[in-house]
C-alpha cells in the first residue's frame, strides 16, 4: 500500500467522493488515502469464490441480507474506511450507486504478503468498532486456512483457526464449507 502526502485529513465522506474518480482501489488510514497494492492471481481468485459462496449461502438462508464482493466501503471512524475483499450487509438491500455498507455484519479480507500486517493487526482493531460487525474473517490463500474473529460480550473477540469442514456464522446462520473457498492445488507453482 502506497498512501499519499500527507495533507489535511480526510473524512470518510470526503474520500468517498475523491476516490470514485481515481484510478485503481484506495482505502482511508488516519485521514489519509492508500493505495491497494496489486493482487496476485491466487488472492483474486480467492476472493472470487469467497464472494460467490457468501452469495450462495446468504441466499439459501434467505436472509435479508447482501453479499458484496470488494465494491464498497466500511466506515470504521470519521477518518478511517477499509474496502474488504468481501463482505455481508443485512437490512435493506443497497443502491447500485452506493459506495459503502451500512450494516456489514461479516466482513472478509483475503492475505497477501502486502497486507498481512494490516490485516492481522490494525483490521482487527478497526473492525470491531464498527458495532454491527459480527464476524470478521482472514483467509489465508497459501495455508489454505480461516481465522475467525467473533464479537463476544462486552469487548471480548472469541478467535478460533478453522482449517476444513465449514465456517459457522451465527448470526446470521450461515455454514461457509472451507473447501469452496480455495481453488485446486497446483504442484507447478
Amino acid at each position: 500500500m502506497t498512501a499519499l502526502p500527507k495533507h489535511n485529513k480526510m473524512t470518510v465522506d470526503d474520500f468517498l467522493a475523491w476516490a470514485e474518480t481515481q484510478e485503481g482501489r484506495w482505502e482511508l488510514f488516519d485521514g489519509v488515502p492508500v493505495a491497494m497494492s496489486p493482487e496476485r492471481v491466487i488472492h483474486g481468485l480467492v476472493k472470487q469464490r469467497v464472494a460467490n459462496v457468501l452469495e450462495r449461502v446468504v441466499g439459501t438462508a434467505d436472509l435479508s441480507c447482501q453479499a458484496l464482493p470488494d465494491c464498497v466501503a466500511v466506515r470504521v471512524n470519521k477518518h478511517r474506511s477499509y474496502q474488504p475483499d468481501a463482505l455481508i450487509n443485512c437490512g435493506d438491500e443497497l443502491s447500485y450507486n452506493a459506495l459503502e455498507a451500512p450494516n456489514p455484519i461479516v466482513v472478509v479480507e483475503v492475505l497477501s504478503p502486502s497486507n498481512a500486517k494490516n490485516d492481522l493487526r490494525d483490521k482487527l482493531v478497526g473492525y470491531f468498532q464498527v458495532p454491527s460487525i459480527l464476524h470478521y474473517v482472514i483467509v489465508d490463500p497459501d495455508d489454505r486456512f480461516v481465522i475467525h474473529h467473533a464479537r463476544g460480550d462486552g469487548e471480548a473477540i472469541a478467535t478460533r483457526i478453522v482449517r476444513d469442514g465449514s465456517l459457522r456464522l451465527d448470526p446470521p446462520g450461515i455454514e461457509v464449507p472451507l473447501a469452496e473457498l480455495f481453488p485446486p492445488i497446483r504442484t507447478t507453482d
